[in-house]
């Protein structure tokens, strides 16, 4: 017996350094490939991006390009604050799930008992419409009056009140189609609820629990260290990006966080830090349309497929920046990408590095 355990620890201990030597070149290749895409895609005199790359829990890659202000010639850094857009979807959602598991609210049950006078056409549009985009609600985004309304500091009950007597586009669970209305009342819905604004909802109960110090709702006017600023695409030149009032996209994209936050936001979620595995499960459902057909939707989150693995992810566009997330659970790596200018999308960028990152050994 001890000979055969002296065999075994013999063997280990001549393979080890020819394992750390394979992960270490592996790591070094990984590296190698994603700053190659990076560096390709945004320039060091442009807006720039803040990438992260994460294998259980922990990254594996952290890098900044470009710059975080052309005006002033300030280079991006890593701990950069970013707009994050629609990725706010999945607080949103994942607001409306703690509440639910505090007993406050259930998911199929109709809006007007929480919204009264909401007037839904003789229509059942419930709490799991909004959340999976399937609800038929007219999306205030692409209503030819947005403009009329896209510098105004509007209460949540204005912002509904701007869209909620259009017509409905389809039956409720008819059809997916991605609707920033739907989640505007879902935060109109948590602040009924709470009794307290969306913003501090989501500060008190998310950003502070988990320590997302660098994560919030999004002003233009505060001072906030590490801001980027925001730049778009106008004919040939880079310009500021154009102000809108972030009450007019509420809880439907205004918050914002940096690339660092959001990995804590994907490790709390691991670790069931704010919702259950029960809750975890009803929210990263493929859901289905009446007629059975998916709509490959959760709550907040697309589900989706990358290199024949499940995956988890959203993205956000709003004036100036864009932001794109991937999580693959099975492999447990997640990806992030935020960027300054809207002419930059990182979100086929970020899928191909989830790619990348399923092939190699990253530790």
């Amino acid at each position: 017996m001890k000979s055969i355990l002296f065999r075994i620890f013999t063997i280990v201990l001549f393979l080890s350094p020819s394992l750390l030597a394979s992960l270490n070149i592996n790591a070094q290749t990984f590296e190698k490939r994603v700053d190659s895409l990076l560096q390709n895609k945004f320039q060091p005199d442009e807006p720039g991006a803040v990438f992260i790359v994460a294998k259980d829990g922990k990254s594996v890659y952290r890098k900044a390009f470009g710059k975080a202000n052309i005006e002033l010639n300030v280079d991006m850094n890593t701990e950069a604050v970013f707009q994050i857009g629609s990725m706010t979807k999945q607080f949103t959602a994942v607001a409306i799930m703690m509440l639910v598991e505090e007993g406050k609210l259930n998911v199929s049950e109709k809006i007007t008992k929480y919204l009264p006078d909401y007037p839904t056409n003789g229509e059942k549009i419930t709490i799991h419409h909004l959340l999976t985009h399937t609800s038929g609600i007219k999306d205030f985004t692409s209503m030819k009056s947005i403009m009329s309304i896209a510098k105004k500091d509007l209460s949540p009950k204005e912002l509904v009140d701007f869209f909620k007597d259009e017509p409905m586009d389809f039956t409720p669970g008819e059809k997916f189609q991605y609707n920033n209305s739907g989640y505007v009342l879902l935060g109109y819905i948590i602040e009924q609820i709470s009794g307290m604004t969306y913003e501090d909802f989501i500060e008190k109960n998310i950003f502070q629990k988990i320590g997302m110090s660098d994560s919030r709702y999004a002003s233009d006017r505060e001072v906030i260290k590490n801001r980027a600023y925001g730049h778009q695409q106008s004919g040939e030149k880079i310009v500021n990006k154009r102000n809108i009032s972030f009450n007019v996209i509420y809880s439907s994209g205004a918050l914002m966080s940096t690339a660092d936050d959001l990995l804590e936001w994907q490790n709390a979620l691991d670790k069931n830090l704010l919702v259950s595995e029960k809750t975890k499960k009803e929210m990263f459902t493929n859901y289905t349309l009446n007629d059975g057909e998916k709509i490959n939707y959760g709550y907040g989150w697309h589900m989706k497929e990358i290199n024949g693995y499940s995956s988890r992810e959203h993205g956000g566009s709003i004036f100036g920046f864009k932001s794109m997330g991937v999580y693959i659970p099975e492999k447990d790596i997640y990806v992030v990408g935020l960027t300054n200018c809207d002419c930059n999308s990182p979100t086929q960028v970020t899928r191909d590095i989830a790619v990348l990152a399923t092939n190699y050994i990253l530790k």
